[in-house]
């Protein structure tokens, strides 16, 4: 199948001011595997309809149709066409169902590769709540926070190595020979290791069996630039959009260098680059304590900021001290209040943040964060809010201006052609893309034409089941009662 470009349709371009978008923009789009072609016929009607009444038929989509997945398999043996990626890279702005993942060699992850060739550095979910959508927790309306997750570094970079390769060999022999002490954290690396499990099992009568030294490997890797990237981001959002905080989630306890140092590096690039509009939350509590007591001294101050400051030793005491000086030195642009007016910084360990935003989700407005945090926090968070079939995703580089939006659940193909799943994650995506287009009236009418919809108990399967006198939609009829609810 080659790329088929409308002739009256117009690329999407980029310069130093951001998108130049056409009255008729070329955009490509991948109905995807499994209920793929179900969502993306319900979902392109809903977007048409809502461009056509916000805009009374003066702007207009040039849809193309790109290959990627079983499709793109089945008519080229190729997963993923260069073609494909070509017709995104040059058009700049695009869509795409949900892609089945090949099984055994080649590509790991269609939509992983898809971010990696176009340096989709950021995935973009917003999650809030929808009136009327079943929620398994008590305050769903509480929920209302926009996660940027890494999409580059980090595990999901796929720099891995199967147990037992030469490959794993290799990077086993280089630690053991050049890094012995982190080498013997590798507890069961060895021969000898694999002995006495042996010997452990014959002692308990257990069948002989023959067990293989093998360890699989990873790398994660976490970038200076990489951080900035997305936290950059991240604090732009949040104050375009008048955002309280933004929330820098990581593991940085454990794994100082990596998860620790994409703080590190978070805090630098608020403080560096947004100094005038921004406080970091050890700032708030400093100029609180220095505007309560205007006479308090920076050690009576770290005391407040750090209760076992009196325990420390004489450097870290100095350290804290001059920490609360530089706070105390924003006086002229952040004190007498000022900070309270300012966006918020903070920073939460990862293993607090996901019970936190189930008990306090109204502390989070605005999450940043690394590539596998981010995962498990966006589908943690699409469970409170009706689940991930109604949960959106895009995937930026703001600087290239290239993006993908995509339903962010998976192919289900037992549903495949039955017309019956929810397409409100490809919709709710769409909306995304309207948004990112700056065609935001359009946006606005298909939120308000979903939310009525949902008001009403017009509902696909996956919703019908947990509400009461609600009436059971096709995936096709959900979207003729979005289209009649747009305003």
């Amino acid at each position: 199948m080659s790329v088929v470009i409308p002739a009256h349709g117009q690329p999407i371009t980029m310069d130093a001011n951001g998108l130049n978008v056409p009255n008729c923009p070329i955009i490509p789009f991948i109905e995807g595997d499994g209920t793929g072609p179900d969502i993306w016929r319900a979902s392109v009607r809903v977007i048409d309809a809502a461009v056509a009444k916000c805009y009374c038929g003066q702007r207009k989509i040039a849809w193309v149709e790109v290959l990627a997945g079983e499709k793109a398999f089945n008519q080229t043996g190729n997963w993923l066409p260069d073609e494909t990626v070509e017709t995104f890279n040059k058009y700049l702005v695009g869509i795409k169902g949900p892609l089945t993942t090949p099984v055994g060699k080649g590509i790991r992850s269609l939509n992983v590769a898809l971010r990696q060739m176009l340096d989709l550095y950021v995935c973009l979910r917003p999650v809030r709540y929808f009136t009327g959508v079943p929620s398994p927790v008590k305050r769903p309306e509480k929920v209302d926070m926009v996660i940027f997750r890494e999409n580059t570094e980090d595990i999901y970079a796929g720099i891995e190595y199967v147990g037992g390769s030469p490959e794993a060999a290799l990077m086993l022999n280089f630690l053991e020979q050049s890094f012995p002490k982190e080498f013997k954290k590798i507890r069961f690396g060895t021969a000898k290791a694999v002995e006495q499990w042996q010997a452990r099992l014959e002692k308990l009568g257990a069948p002989q069996r023959t067990i293989g030294v093998e360890v699989g490997l990873g790398i994660k890797a976490v970038s200076a630039l990489g951080t900035e990237r997305l936290v950059h981001s991240a604090i732009a959002y949040a104050l375009k959009n008048k955002r309280k905080s933004v929330t820098l989630v990581h593991k940085g306890n454990i794994m100082k260098y990596t998860e620790g140092a994409f703080r590190d590096w978070g805090y630098n690039v608020a403080r560096s680059l947004f100094r005038n509009e921004i406080v970091t939350e050890r700032e708030t509590w400093i100029l609180s304590n220095k505007e309560k007591n205007p006479a308090l001294s920076p050690e009576e101050n770290a005391r407040q900021v750090d209760p076992g400051y009196d325990m420390m030793t004489p450097d870290q005491r100095e350290e804290i001290c001059a920490e609360v000086q530089t706070a105390v030195d924003l006086w002229p642009s952040h004190g007498d209040g000022k900070w309270k007016k300012m966006l918020l910084i903070r920073d939460s360990i990862a293993d607090i943040t996901l019970q936190q935003v189930l008990t306090r989700p109204e502390d989070f407005a605005v999450i940043a964060t690394l590539n596998l945090n981010g995962d498990y926090l966006s589908d943690a968070l699409a469970a409170q809010v009706g689940g991930i079939g109604i949960a959106p995703g895009g995937n930026i580089n703001y600087i290239s201006g290239h993006a993908i939006f995509e339903a962010t659940h998976g192919t289900a193909p037992k549903y495949a052609n039955l017309d019956k799943v929810n397409p409100g994650s490809m919709i709710l995506s769409a909306v995304m893309m309207l948004e990112h287009l700056g065609w935001s009236e359009a946006a606005t009418a298909i939120v308000a034409g979903l939310e009525a919809s949902i008001g009403q108990k017009r509902v696909t399967y996956d919703f019908h089941r947990q509400m009461e006198g609600a009436q059971l939609l096709k995936c096709g009829e959900f979207a003729d009662a979005i289209i009649e609810n747009l305003p």
